[in-house]
């Protein structure tokens, strides 16, 4: 098919949107309220699960077998692990992440009673004027970390009447900055990146009015980054499943830095390869930029997916990222190529035709009976 226009402008927007409601692991009512809002927009009937996960669903020419698609709302952030004496938090992550990139970081803490408060992750020596070398050769480590809090309260008790509680959600502010070279610089691009590439998918297929060829799926999870995924999300007709999520910009990695990454396997094995030479099959006829990678430490929401005992394929696409979990980076570019696959992948025939069985054609692999005949011989 003739490769449908992506809105950019709505990609950035929606973006820039996700980026500023802040949605740790854990907290993620108000991310998930605002694509709901997105959904009804473009008149993509959607359900949420019992834990606030969204489903929706855009009608296909047929029923069966359903795709799905996937990406996370849910980010990196931290909590409040206690309430110190001079009026300062512990901190605990939220997420793996390390804590290097936690220092400086500005955040917010979300206390119960409604109140929010501003404050900086700092390490416990911050001053050079009073530790001098001190600052250099301590630990960076997640106890070394405290919350400083921009509030005139230097006891607990002032804490506690604030109603700052241990367990208090803390968000890490984005900082989003958009580049007129194309540039994407904010924390957690992952994967709200991925996000934004779903919505401007969905976008171009509902405002060309086509349907794809299968019912497709479009799954938002509430909890990648605590490693419970899309393991609840998937319904029985699933077939295939395809995760959006970050490809990670390294030495040693060929991740592309401007087209789609094309992941063969991660920490948890490989991707399956019928499905995966599918989507690379659809880069090749449409042009779309991309590249194939493996990645070592890392696990997505098809991993989750399966780990349930969900008897799907599944495959891993990912828009470019740099300093992932940390100062993250993208470009336009590659948001741009993801959104394109996402089209061409929702758009395609299905993987298997009827006459075809689910391990390909049976002129590339035996029957069943054909292999017990092998070996009755």
């Amino acid at each position: 098919m003739t490769q449908l226009p992506i809105d950019t402008d709505y990609l950035q927007e929606q973006l820039r949107n996700l980026l500023l409601i802040p949605s740790p692991s854990g907290m993620t009512d108000d991310v998930v309220r605002y694509i709901c809002a997105e959904l009804e927009k473009q008149d993509i009937r959607y359900e949420l699960t019992r834990r606030g996960a969204i489903r929706a669903i855009i009608a296909g020419k047929s029923p069966s077998p359903r795709r799905a698609i996937a990406a996370h709302l849910d980010t990196l952030g931290a909590m409040v692990k206690g309430i110190k004496r001079d009026g300062r938090l512990r901190v605990v992550p939220i997420g793996h992440w390390n804590a290097r990139f936690a220092e400086g970081a500005r955040v917010k803490i979300h206390c119960d009673n409604g109140q929010i408060y501003r404050g900086t992750i700092l390490p416990l020596k911050a001053s050079g004027h009073t530790y001098n070398t001190e600052v250099d050769t301590q630990p960076s480590s997640w106890d070394n970390l405290e919350i400083r809090l921009d509030e005139s309260a230097t006891q607990i008790d002032q804490l506690w009447s604030m109603g700052i509680r241990v367990g208090d959600f803390v968000s890490v502010d984005p900082n989003p900055e958009f580049t007129d070279k194309g540039f994407i610089n904010s924390r957690h691009l992952d994967d709200k990146a991925g996000v934004a590439c779903m919505l401007a998918a969905a976008k171009a297929l509902c405002d060309a009015e086509v349907k794809p060829e299968l019912d497709c799926h479009l799954l938002f999870t509430i909890s990648e980054e605590v490693g419970v995924g899309a393991s609840h999300i998937l319904h029985g007709e699933i077939a295939e499943m395809v995760s959006i999520d970050n490809g990670t910009i390294a030495p040693e990695q060929n991740t592309c830095e401007y087209g789609v990454t094309i992941a063969m396997q991660d920490s948890s094995g490989p991707f399956d390869r019928h499905l995966t030479q599918h989507l690379i099959n659809i880069c090749k006829r449409e042009e779309i930029e991309f590249s194939r990678d493996i990645f070592r430490f890392y696990r997505s929401d098809a991993a989750s997916a399966l780990e349930a005992g969900n008897d799907i394929r599944t495959a891993l696409i990912c828009f470019a990222l740099d300093a992932s979990h940390g100062w993250e980076r993208s470009h336009m570019r590659s948001l741009l190529s993801v959104a394109q696959l996402l089209v061409g992948y929702m758009s395609s025939k299905p993987l298997f035709s009827p006459h075809e069985n689910v391990i390909g054609s049976d002129e590339e692999y035996p029957l069943i009976h054909d292999t017990e005949r092998l070996r009755s011989s």
